[in-house]
């Protein structure tokens, strides 16, 4: 099978949105009048962001996903994507399934593939997705001020059990380690969230790399500060197993590949910010304020304030 045949076979779909779906050099889209394009691109590296053995057909759900929560984190609708594609060889049986798990959440948010590449190489997946905004509404990491709530949807630290059941460090019960990894190779991305978060939200960013770490991008982009409550931040953890709180502490915070929403709105707007959660059908957890005096502070349950630091995820470092 060639390289034209494969994408023929797993990756050609009927235009939409693209004015000349797959198959020209470019794509062409025309954004609605009073919209602003969202763009966003994300890689996947095989040993780096994923392990040989995942399923595909929850890896091509993923390599979609994680786009999806940057179109989130900005409030915007997708429209359309693209996929750059390294494949060590045209495995068929290894295709099919990874072309479902991704055109399952594409179709499930209405976002068409419209072009991109493949080649011979170490397995690598490259999506660059595209969605719409109403001009002047997107959600930035920028607008966070003094005084608003710090909030955070869903839970986190699940994906972290599951990537260190994987590494063997630890043995938890099937139940649980099945919702872990279905956290770390099915992430859901909070389309809805983002969008009922418009003109109420004052800064928004998906956690990727971890809780602190993507806050701090928030702070530094506001030039502000905030305080954390380690107790409401140990709630955010679903499966129920046995792990020391320090532990447990450390995967919430820092854990990484959670795709949620962290976001700060004005602390008059709970109401308000409850009614977008229950309209997305999304939880959302208070975890915090945004303070003037720059840096971020963990206070405990009893307000007394944690010195330990928590490293999150960088590629580099």
């Amino acid at each position: 099978m060639g390289e034209f045949d494969l994408i023929e076979r797993f990756f050609k779909r009927p235009a939409r949105r693209n004015a000349l779906g797959v198959g020209d050099d470019c794509a062409l889209l025309a954004p609605a009048a009073g919209m602003q394009l969202a763009v966003s691109s994300d890689m996947l590296v095989e040993g780096r962001h994923f392990l040989p053995a995942v399923d595909p057909a929850r890896l091509g759900h993923k390599a979609l996903a994680v786009n999806l929560s940057d179109l989130a984190a900005c409030g915007a609708q997708p429209l359309a994507f693209t996929l750059a594609l390294s494949l060590p060889q045209a495995d068929e049986a290894w295709l099919a399934p990874f072309a479902r798990g991704l055109f399952a959440l594409a179709e499930a948010h209405e976002c068409e593939l419209v072009g991109g590449d493949t080649t011979r190489g170490p397995l690598n997946i490259c999506i660059t997705v595209f969605g719409e905004v109403p001009a002047g509404q997107a959600l930035l990491r920028s607008g966070a001020r003094a005084g608003d709530d710090l909030y955070v949807s869903g839970s986190l630290g699940d994906a972290r059990l599951a990537l260190e059941v994987s590494r063997g460090a630890l043995s938890v019960p099937a139940d649980a380690l099945e919702r872990a990894r279905a956290r770390l190779d099915l992430p859901t991305p909070r389309v809805a969230l983002g969008q009922a978060l418009r003109g109420l939200a004052t800064a928004c960013i998906d956690v990727s790399d971890g809780l602190l770490g993507d806050l701090r991008h928030v702070l530094r982009a506001s030039a502000v500060g905030a305080a954390i409550d380690a107790g409401a931040c140990l709630a955010l953890m679903d499966c129920a197993v046995q792990l020391d709180p320090d532990t447990r502490l450390e995967w919430v915070l820092a854990g990484g590949d959670d795709y949620e929403l962290l976001f700060t709105a004005a602390a008059d707007r709970r109401q308000q910010v409850e009614a977008a959660a229950r309209a997305a059908g999304t939880r959302v957890t208070r975890i915090g304020r945004i303070e003037a005096a720059p840096g971020l502070r963990l206070f405990d349950a009893t307000g007394h304030r944690i010195a330990r630091q928590f490293a999150s995820f960088d590629h580099f470092a």
